[in-house]
């Protein structure tokens, strides 16, 4: 699998059960519908299943097959994940699989579950998962707001847009903490302390409400017009200043994130590639550099930008490194050749003379775009992903 596998390729289908926090029945409904099918005659296997002790969801699992998961040794322990070439020769009509963001021991052939959903699906397996919204890496910096957690664990945007349904599994905060409280979710030691920590209320609204807007996307974008407007609504919380034209000929949006090493540059690809989808548009990240390559760079400086880069093709960004030795003209030039309409750039960390003088960067791209836009992202006070 590679960050240039195209989505919308696939062969089976994908279904994925959406939540917003542990406990909301995410498992228990997709093992409810598997068992229906299974009624019905569909060939239908679990390749992975996680009941985190959970009593009622052990029982829904009973009756389906399971495929033996893979035993792998690491540091001196043993882990257990997903045997997906057992899955492969077996060759079932369907396949359930948990936790679609989970990372895969080193040793595995894939390093994250989502990879082997593709390859499932690639054989013509269709797929029924699970995931929590704070997994979908455009959201990560907005997690963070919310929950002052980081999440490590997530997926790019373009594995949930290769899904055929999205299904919001939902519960009220109030009765998910009852749950929690009944030890339905967790052991009571555990459930005190989610209950102190993420688990509190207002954070489960808020990451509530980001589910429910997130599937509203999702079902909007399978149900695009033939004139290629969403039906009757605008994009939720669209970057500042952009807006979809509900009458006459629609703009293409095409949207250039300026890369430097600086780790906030991560946030920037997020915002640009959840606008960018919203949109419907296209999305670019390039860096500039004085030679074709960054083999020149000292070692420290060349890895970052790589990072970078690595990170937005892993988003499906089309990236570019620019060669010139003025940065503003390189960037505005070549967002001008690929009509591009909305430049992001990182709030400079610094303020100084250059800055006030209107001497810095941003000002140099600014006054040269003058036919687009230019949206400078602040941190907000985000942490390096």
């Amino acid at each position: 699998m590679t960050p240039d596998t195209q989505p919308g390729t696939r062969h089976g289908r994908l279904k994925v059960y959406l939540g917003y926090a542990a406990g909301v029945g995410k498992t228990f409904q997709m093992l409810d519908e598997a068992q229906d099918l299974r009624r019905q005659g569909a060939d239908i296997v679990i390749g992975y299943f996680e009941p985190h002790g959970r009593q009622d969801t052990i029982a829904k699992s009973e009756g389906l097959e399971s495929v033996p998961r893979r035993r792998l040794e690491y540091r001196g322990s043993t882990f257990e994940e997903m045997d997906t070439e057992a899955i492969l020769r077996r060759r079932p009509a369907i396949c359930l699989v948990d936790e679609l963001a989970h990372t895969n021991v080193p040793g595995s052939e894939r390093g994250k579950r989502w990879e082997d959903v593709i390859a499932l699906l690639d054989a013509e397996i269709d797929v029924f998962t699970t995931m929590n919204i704070q997994h979908l890496e455009s959201l990560n910096d907005q997690v963070f707001q919310i929950t002052g957690v980081r999440v490590r664990e997530t997926l790019p945007d373009w594995v949930m847009r290769e899904a055929d349904e999205v299904v919001m599994v939902d519960l009220t905060p109030r009765a998910l903490l009852n749950r929690l409280l009944r030890g339905v979710v967790y052991p009571a030691d555990k459930a005190r302390r989610a209950m102190d920590h993420f688990f509190q209320e207002s954070t489960l609204v808020a990451l509530r409400e980001l589910a429910l807007r997130e599937t509203a996307h999702e079902v909007n974008l399978r149900y695009v017009d033939m004139s290629g407007r969403l039906p009757g609504t605008l994009p939720p919380e669209p970057a500042a200043g952009s807006a979809l034209q509900l009458d006459g000929p629609r703009r293409e949006e095409r949207i250039l994130v300026y890369l430097t090493e600086d780790p906030s540059a991560a946030a920037l690809i997020r915002r640009a590639r959840r606008l960018a989808d919203y949109l419907r548009g296209e999305c670019f990240a390039v860096c500039v550099h004085s030679a074709p390559d960054l083999t020149d760079l000292p070692d420290e400086r060349r890895q970052a930008l790589e990072r970078m880069l690595n990170f937005a093709r892993n988003l499906h960004l089309e990236t570019r490194i620019l060669e010139g030795a003025d940065t503003a003209a390189a960037l505005v030039d070549f967002a001008r050749v690929h009509k591009i309409t909305q430049i992001f750039l990182a709030r400079p960390r610094y303020s100084g003379l250059r800055w006030f003088l209107g001497r810095h960067l941003i000002h140099r791209i600014v006054r040269l775009a003058v036919d687009m836009q230019v949206t400078i992202v602040a941190e907000r006070g985000l942490p390096p992903p």
